[in-house]
């Protein structure tokens, strides 16, 4: 579960649940300023207190070049200290950088310089954690009109022509230009949502069948170029257990079209199928992104939760089938103790 944590806790989840997520994930800028270091700090006692792996998504908002060899130690460090403590971690270093809307966004080579130094300290350091790759599914890539997209004829968008066509356009591979190397990858994965059937968004929509498959394959209606088939490429092709950090399906309240318990449902029988597991047998994790949050891609709230709602709730939990669970995944932990000691 991928919990907003300023509206409500993991206990509050679980008790909602009946089980703890097997998972949660927590966002902080990076490097790790004190106010990070008390948010970090916090989100580990409470993965630990329910049995629960920690990934933790790390945003170099200042820029990759504030990625020093220092920042990444420090950070090793500290979750060396939530492993003993019987805190397992996953970092998710720098997500969606194949995007154009975040400063770590479309730049490669210092994306893959700065993922292989906090790898490098990682796992020299912290036996207990792991390192996470995740790139936003590539449909629509290279996503023109971001703030920090490649501007044309400038060295970064030249390293992104994967087809040497001399332009960044849609046939460029959305991915292979920030892999960082198998050596410095633990877990590969993607933001992988349900946005809707049609650009620009905005409209209640139910998924249509295969719909997750096809995004996690790259695979197109007939006579369509396809795309990168990330599942092949990343996770099949390096024995790579598979993450899907963040899902969800897109439901606009007041905004018409289909219904929310519709919609949702038939995201979570597009994820939690039997056939996925089956197709897909490296996926491990899927973190339901349970936020009802404003976005200005649509100039509107959408509620992406599974939870608040009873009755989605139930359907939620009904999908927990075919070897998805809830938790708790970790061993149970020491009595508590202060996950911001070392």
């Amino acid at each position: 579960m991928n919990i907003d944590w300023g509206a409500e806790t993991v206990a509050e989840v679980t008790n909602r649940l009946g089980s703890p997520p097997a998972v949660v994930v927590s966002f902080v800028s990076f490097p790790l300023a004190p106010a990070d270091v008390e948010n970090l700090d916090a989100a580990a006692i409470q993965a630990r207190d329910a049995g629960a792996v920690l990934i933790t998504s790390l945003e170099p908002w200042g820029g990759l070049s504030t990625v020093t060899d220092q920042a990444a130690l420090d950070l090793a460090h500290r979750l060396a200290g939530y492993g003993t403590k019987g805190v397992a971690t996953i970092i998710r270093f720098g997500h969606e950088m194949n995007g154009a809307w975040y400063p770590w966004g479309q730049d490669p080579a210092a994306y893959v310089a700065a993922f292989r130094r906090v790898a490098d300290a990682v796992h020299a350091i912290t036996p207990t954690a792991a390192m996470l790759w995740a790139p936003n599914q590539g449909a629509g890539y290279p996503y023109a009109g971001g703030r920090y997209e490649a501007k044309p004829g400038s060295p970064v968008a030249r390293a992104l022509d994967t087809n040497d066509d001399g332009r960044l356009d849609a046939a460029d591979d959305p991915y292979a230009p920030y892999w960082p190397g198998a050596d410095f990858v633990d877990w590969v994965g993607m933001s992988l949502y349900h946005w809707g059937t049609s650009y620009p968004w905005g409209a209640n929509t139910v998924p249509a069948p295969g719909t997750f498959a096809r995004m996690l394959t790259g695979s197109t209606p007939a006579g369509e170029d396809p795309g990168p088939d990330f599942y092949a490429d990343y996770a099949d092709a390096y024995d790579k257990p598979l993450a899907i950090v963040e899902s969800a399906a897109f439901f606009r309240p007041n905004g018409g079209g289909a219904e929310e318990s519709t919609i949702k449902s038939a995201w979570l029988a597009e994820v939690f199928s039997v056939g996925s597991r089956s197709r897909f047998p490296l996926l491990r994790i899927v973190n339901w992104f349970e936020w009802r949050k404003f976005e200005k891609e649509v100039d509107a709230v959408v509620d992406w939760r599974i939870t608040a709602d009873a009755g989605l709730r139930a359907s939620f939990l009904a999908a927990m089938t075919g070897g998805f669970r809830l938790g708790p995944a970790v061993p149970e932990a020491a009595p508590a103790q202060d996950c911001s000691k070392p």
